[in-house]
C-alpha cells in the first residue's frame, strides 16, 4: 500500500506498556512458538498452516481472546487467524487456546495492515471479523482509524466472493463512518439496509453487556463480497 506519509505509516494503534500477568507471560514465551505464525513478506499456505481445507475466518484486533476462542469453539469445522498486537491480549489469547485444546487457532502478533498486504492472498478468506476497533475519538486522532478506504479495499481484496466482513463498534460516530466506508467501496454489498443485526454467532462481551444495560448502543456491519 502507498505511503503517503513521510515519517512512516499512521498506525491504527499504539503499543503502551501495559502490564502482562505471570500467566500471560509464560503462554506467551511457550506457546507462540508453537501456535503463533511469525510475520514474514510471503504469502501464507493456510492449507499448509492448519493442515487442512477448511473456511478461514481472520480476526483484527482479538483483544484478550474470549470472543475469538468461544466462537472457534463453537464452530470447529472452521479454522481462525488472528491478528493482535499487545503482548497481554497475546498471552491471554495463547492462554485459552491451550485450555480448550482448540486446533483451529493460529495468532499473529503483528500490525494487521501489514499482515494483510504482504501475508493473506488475494481471496483467500471466508470472513473477517473487527470487533470494537479503537474509535480514537478525538478529531485529532481519526486518522488513525482502521476501517478507511483504502484499507477496505485491501480487505476487500482478501475475500473470496460471497465471504463476509463482519464489524461491530459501540462508537456511533465511528459506525457511521465504518458503514459509510463499506457502503463505497465497490467489491462490498450490505446485507441489510444499514446496520444489522448482531448475528447470533457473534458472542456478546462482559463490555459490551455492560454497555447495553447502561444504555449505550453497539451497531453490527456485515457486508458480502460481490461475485
Amino acid at each position: 500500500m502507498t505511503n503517503e506519509n513521510p515519517h512512516g505509516p499512521i498506525r491504527s494503534y499504539v503499543l503502551r506498556q501495559g502490564r502482562v500477568s505471570n500467566a500471560q507471560r509464560r503462554a506467551h514465551d511457550t506457546l507462540l512458538p508453537l501456535l503463533g505464525i511469525p510475520y514474514a513478506e510471503a504469502p501464507l499456505n493456510l492449507d499448509t498452516v492448519f493442515a487442512r481445507n477448511a473456511p478461514r475466518i481472520l480476526e483484527i484486533g482479538c483483544g484478550m481472546g474470549e470472543t475469538t476462542v468461544a466462537i472457534a469453539a463453537a464452530h470447529p469445522q472452521q479454522d481462525y487467524l488472528g491478528i493482535e498486537v499487545h503482548t497481554p491480549g497475546v498471552g491471554s489469547l495463547l492462554k485459552q487456546i491451550d485450555e480448550l485444546n482448540l486446533s483451529n487457532v493460529r495468532v499473529i502478533q503483528h500490525d494487521a495492515v501489514a499482515v494483510l498486504d504482504n501475508m493473506i492472498a488475494p481471496a483467500s478468506l471466508d470472513g473477517l471479523h473487527i470487533y470494537f476497533p479503537d474509535p480514537w475519538p478525538k478529531k485529532r486522532q481519526q486518522k488513525r482509524r482502521l476501517i478507511k478506504p483504502a484499507f477496505v479495499a485491501l480487505a476487500a481484496s482478501r475475500l473470496k466472493p460471497g465471504a463476509y466482513l463482519h464489524a461491530a463498534t459501540d462508537w456511533q460516530e465511528y459506525a457511521e463512518q465504518i458503514l459509510a466506508v463499506l457502503s463505497a467501496e465497490p467489491a462490498l454489498a450490505n446485507t441489510a439496509t444499514a446496520y444489522a443485526e448482531r448475528p447470533t454467532w457473534r458472542p456478546q462481551t462482559k463490555f459490551e453487556t455492560r454497555g447495553l444495560k447502561l444504555g449505550h448502543g453497539v451497531w453490527d456491519i456485515v457486508f458480502l463480497k460481490r461475485a
